[in-house]
């Protein structure tokens, strides 16, 4: 703790800084004037003994200030706030401030903390991947003078068209200077640079290694790195999962449809774990996401931003099937209809091959499948992915081996080979023991202590497996993993459950089969439609 508070809740009247033994106060219509005094009476004994345990934790990281406290000397600011930028730098510490934004209370010392406590660029190694070389880590220099690399962080749809914010890596980027997109390989012309203050825009020559600034008309995706000419250099992506929930929308009226279009080009460049297709068979719009919650909110900034009015369907989980054993096939393909007919013969087998997504195993010898015939039949299986024959869900963890086959010189084609292929894939896939699997998300609870027990009760209700619980003071954190199709509604109950006390974070944990009692609604509902 490097402050506490003065006054909770609606008595939150500012903070004590246990490094300078001051308490803080902020004044103004916006909380804009900081004034200083001196430590409430009441607060004093407290603030005494929290400043003793920051001085020790900071000492572990200071020989400096261990000496100082074992002579029992007077320890200035500078010493303590120089070991917890170690110990901060090292993630040795965790610096903990306070306040409240939405009264601006706490926030300018919030903001001196991160230029004094958080690593410069200079104190962080960072590392790009040479794209062209095998992806080889190649270590960047945060020198103004080197060539160009760049990161587009964030995209936002302001007044003047698209705003690419950018955190420059390494060199300068400069106005007029030509720079590649590494994704898309595309030369970009910068037209004009600037440097954002929260809503306000300063233009800029110029950002330097280091540096964030801002462009303006550059056509782009979040997560795109920009290199000088020459470099084929490209910053590691962050991890982007598999969305685990859809929704089906659709505009209320002409006019919306337009405005429903232009956002959601948006966000999906905005965001990359949000998606966007059209569901080739009922022609629905539909878009995926990372749960109900984060939907939502794309569903609001629709209307709220771009005034559609949109109809929205319930949401749908991401449900996947696999098989669970080994089952040979051999199939043959025939078709005669007057002159060139079609033939094919495909065998070999199908299994379950846990984490590997589709595995395509070519045993063929002897040319018993001609060689070009091959990626054919490789096609036909894939096919046959996208809907599963069970459920008609997507189909994962499965190796499709063919070792065995014929062919016939005049009719035989790569149509013929990718139609034995599929319904070969068909004819075992039914016999393989195929099965639902289902996203489980890891759910953490933070309750007050008295709500333990009904937390409990409704993460059990929905089919939670309680990892642990974890006291802290008078909350409690509950660990659990939990199916996403029983968490939609939960933020309600658990607010109604706990007087609006309880909140809770979830985030996808891995896909497990689903009970045969869930898998048998589902197979009813797929019969009912």
């Amino acid at each position: 703790m490097m402050q506490i508070p003065v006054g909770l809740e609606a008595e939150h009247k500012g903070v004590i800084d246990l490094v300078a033994m001051k308490a803080l106060y902020f004044e103004g219509e916006y909380g804009e004037k900081v004034v200083q005094a001196p430590v409430p009476e009441h607060l004093k004994d407290k603030a005494q003994r929290m400043r003793e345990e920051l001085v020790d934790a900071a000492s572990v990281f200071s020989d400096e200030l261990t000496d100082a406290i074992l002579e029992e000397r007077e320890i200035p600011e500078q010493l303590v706030m120089d070991a917890v930028r170690k110990g901060t730098l090292s993630r040795g510490l965790t610096p903990v401030f306070m306040g409240s934004a939405y009264k601006n209370k706490g926030v300018q010392p919030l903001l001196d903390a991160v230029t004094r406590f958080l690593p410069s660029p200079l104190d962080i190694k960072n590392e790009a991947l040479d794209v062209g070389n095998g992806d080889i880590p190649v270590p960047l220099d945060s020198d103004p003078s080197k060539p160009l690399v760049a990161l587009a962080f964030k995209l936002e749809d302001g007044r003047y068209g698209q705003l690419t914010y950018v955190r420059v890596y390494q060199g300068t980027l400069s106005k007029g200077n030509t720079i590649i997109n590494s994704r898309t390989g595309r030369k970009i012309r910068v037209g004009r640079v600037v440097r954002m203050h929260s809503d306000q825009m300063e233009d800029v020559d110029c950002i330097l290694a280091g540096d964030i600034g801002a462009l303006f008309g550059v056509d782009c995706a979040s997560g795109d790195t920009f290199t000088a000419e020459g470099l084929s250099l490209a910053m590691t992506s962050i991890f982007i999962p598999e969305p685990v929930v859809s929704l089906a929308i659709k505009p209320a009226d002409n006019k919306s449809e337009v405005a429903m279009t232009k956002a959601l080009n948006r966000f999906s460049k905005e965001d990359p774990t949000f998606r966007v297709y059209v569901d080739p068979e009922t022609s629905e719009t539909v878009i995926q996401g990372m749960g109900e919650l984060h939907l939502d909110v794309y569903i609001e900034r629709m209307k709220r931003e771009y005034g559609a009015s949109v109809d929205v369907g319930s949401p749908q989980v991401a449900y996947r099937e696999t098989i669970t054993r080994r089952v040979d096939f051999d199939y043959t393909h025939k078709k005669q209809t007057g002159g060139a007919g079609q033939y094919a013969r495909v065998a070999g087998y199908i299994e379950p091959a846990p984490g590997e997504g589709f595995d395509f195993v070519n045993r063929i010898t002897g040319g018993a499948i001609p060689t070009q015939f091959i990626p054919a039949c490789e096609n036909g299986f894939k096919k046959c992915l996208q809907k599963g024959p069970y459920l008609e869900f997507p189909v994962v963890d499965i190796r499709v081996c063919i070792n065995d086959g014929a062919s016939h010189a005049v009719d035989s084609s790569e149509m013929a080979f990718a139609a034995a292929a599929r319904n070969a894939f068909i004819e075992a896939y039914r016999k393989a023991g195929p099965v639902i699997h289902e996203p489980i998300m890891r759910v953490s609870v933070e309750t007050p202590t008295q709500f333990q027990g009904g937390v409990m009760k409704l993460l059990n209700q929905r089919r939670a497996m309680i990892v642990g619980t974890q006291e802290e003071g008078q909350m409690c954190v509950i660990e659990a993993s939990v199916p996403l199709a029983e968490m939609f509604g939960f933020s309600n109950v658990l607010r109604s459950a706990t007087q609006g006390q309880a909140q809770f974070a979830m985030e996808f944990l891995e896909y497990r089969e689903v009970p045969r009692q869930i898998a048998e609604e589902l197979e009813k509902r797929k019969t009912a439609k």
